[in-house]
């Protein structure tokens, strides 16, 4: 003779297997928010170094900039045959083209004065030194103290011969 099981025991068994799927659903949602949570960082980390790349780049074309101001300065300012000039002063300026960037031009003359001979032909050799920054310090770069971590900085220079 078959006997039903009590409709106590019945119910027992559906809340047991009610619980296990509850607790499953909980533990998919908690993976499923870590990987939310994982991709959202990788992503935003993606973003920022996508950014600093671009600064970069900004800061390099910014120091070239600065470097063929002051190529200028020296090779064509006076113009030759005039006799070379002597180095500008250290110049500080903002480029309207290349938004937050300021750049830092240096030069150094050898001799400090006259001409060293090569033969028949007298010389006179520049140092150029261009250091873009978009943080500068007094209004020039680079930048004193601890840098923001947005800070981005390029140093070029340049030997040419007059």
């Amino acid at each position: 003779m078959c006997t039903r099981p009590p409709q106590a025991h019945g119910k027992a068994l559906d809340q047991g297997q009610r619980g296990f799927t509850m607790l499953s659903v909980i533990f998919i949602l908690v993976v499923l928010a870590a990987l939310g949570a994982a991709l959202a960082s990788i992503s935003v980390r993606q973003q920022l170094g996508s950014a600093a790349e671009i600064q970069s780049v900004r800061a390099l074309q910014a120091a070239r900039a600065g470097l063929e101001w002051a190529a200028f300065q020296v090779l064509r300012n006076p113009a030759p045959p005039a006799a070379p000039p002597a180095c500008f002063a250290a110049t500080s300026f903002t480029l309207a083209g290349i938004a937050g960037f300021t750049v830092t031009v240096s030069c150094t003359r050898t001799p400090a004065s006259g001409t060293v001979s090569d033969g028949a032909t007298n010389l006179a050799f520049y140092e150029l030194r261009a250091n873009a920054c978009n943080a500068p310090s007094a209004g020039a770069c680079p930048a004193s103290g601890t840098p923001q971590p947005s800070y981005v900085e390029r140093q070029l220079g340049w030997t040419l011969k007059r």
